[in-house]
């Protein structure tokens, strides 16, 4: 699959590049989940330039430090010492060789520095410091952890904090660019391709590859690939949090499959974990795992305590909804049975995400200032509307929709009825225009 996207941040670091460059050396983070592209958006950016690619696997100090010296002599022609053991001595001798060379030096998966040395980082906060307006080096580093870069570069307590001149946090494709890849790779695709090829990649370039190289853009084609023997996508959860999580990750994966499984509230999650008080736990996967979001109906005040949880990343989602909700027939390998149990509820599943992506594909127009849903939880289905815009330039206008897979579904009188309400609760003197959304509109 070819690259795609990522304009606005191949502009800015080719900004900053020549930044460093023209001035003194800049220090890049990239931040994201595992699989978004990280790697090769730094090495697109870098093509014909002269670079040093360290890469932080796990070895010992003494060996690191050596493919280090290797590389850097080999892709920048600066001859470090090949005695050094220690990565203080390496960046000191880098600092003092570097002189006015225009070089980047990229050192990927930063994190796991961490576990060799953690006190290299304070380390380099003295070298960068000492070393970075008399040297002219496009340093970046990339790290796929998110709660440990995070802390890393944006924790007051942390030796690198202030540091960064930049912070990229790489988001997954939207969907005018999933839709450009189907159109690519699968001309004949079917709206229902698409919402697949959404619902379960979320957008993640990755997860898009490997459906691409392995012509697997039909619904049932993503499916049979996704749920077989020596799948990529099997313990992709599990690769993915487990580092986040820790020993503590058997709580963390109960709330999210009670999440995937449609248990949106705080009560919902509780009764199906089993614990009385999860709020802490909540709280984390919200605001330091960046894994769920809390969700109130629009209009609603911030400290409205009408909230729902929602899994945010897609293949998540979908990978708590069948892998690990249906792990003794994953362990079983059992992977008819499962293809047939994803296949008969995916409609339901893709339903969610159907209006997630009308939700991202009316964002993408820049035409409304807030985008959200609205539902009354005493009212339950009679107050629920799946999608209400609020219009940018015309504050006074408003969108309400109604998602369904088929235009069939639609019933306008009882969408009419729900848009006389809210106009009554919070639209007041608003011109609403009412519409159904459905795969047509894909």
């Amino acid at each position: 699959m070819r690259f795609y996207d990522r304009e606005s941040e191949l502009a800015e670091l080719e900004r900053i590049r020549s930044q460093a460059f023209a001035d003194h050396s800049r220090f890049t983070v990239i931040t994201g989940r595992r699989r978004i592209g990280k790697t090769s958006l730094i090495l697109k950016s870098l093509e014909g330039t002269k670079f040093a690619y360290l890469f932080v696997s796990k070895k010992s100090e003494g060996v690191l430090c050596y493919e280090f010296i290797e590389e850097l002599s080999k892709a920048t022609g600066i001859t470090i010492s090949q005695e050094i053991r220690t990565l203080r001595s390496l960046f000191m001798s880098l600092f003092a060789l570097a002189g006015d060379e225009h070089i980047s030096i990229v050192i990927d998966e930063f994190q796991e520095l961490n576990n060799i040395n953690p006190s290299f980082f304070s380390d380099l906060q003295n070298l960068w410091d000492r070393n970075k307006e008399n040297t002219k080096i496009n340093f970046i580093v990339s790290g796929s952890v998110y709660t440990l870069m995070h802390k890393l570069f944006q924790d007051r307590n942390e030796p690198l904090f202030g540091r960064a001149d930049s912070i990229i946090n790489l988001s997954p494709f939207r969907v005018d660019t999933l839709k450009e890849i189907m159109v690519e790779n699968f001309p004949k695709y079917k709206n229902e391709d698409l919402l697949a090829f959404y619902a379960i990649t979320g957008g993640v370039p990755k997860y898009a590859e490997l459906f691409c190289d392995n012509d697997a853009l039909s619904v049932a084609k993503m499916l049979n690939f996704t749920i077989r023997e020596n799948s990529p996508f099997l313990e992709e959860g599990r690769s993915l949090l487990i580092e986040e999580f820790g020993k503590n990750y058997v709580t963390y994966f109960s709330i999210l499959t009670a999440v995937a499984q449609g248990r949106n509230t705080q009560n919902e999650i509780q009764s199906f974990v089993g614990k009385t008080n999860l709020g802490g736990q909540l709280k984390r996967l919200v605001e330091e795992y960046a894994l769920l979001a809390h969700i109130r109906p629009m209009f609603s005040k911030p400290t409205s305590k009408t909230v729902k949880y929602e899994i945010k990343d897609p293949f998540i989602r979908f990978w708590f909804r069948y892998v690990e909700s249906y792990r003794p027939l994953v362990e079983m390998k059992a992977f008819d049975q499962l293809r047939k149990i994803v296949s008969n509820d995916f409609a339901t599943f893709s339903g969610k995400s159907l209006e997630d992506f009308f939700k991202d594909k009316l964002a993408l127009t820049n035409l409304y200032r807030e985008i959200g849903s609205y539902w009354e939880p005493r009212k339950g289905d009679q107050s629920q509307i799946d999608i209400v815009a609020l219009e940018l330039v015309n504050p006074r206008k408003a969108l309400v929709a109604e998602v369904k897979r088929s235009k069939k579904e639609f019933r306008p009188t009882r969408l009419n009825e729900k848009a006389e309400h809210l106009e009554q609760k919070a639209l007041h003197g608003y011109e609403i225009t009412q519409s159904c959304l459905s795969l047509d509109d894909m």
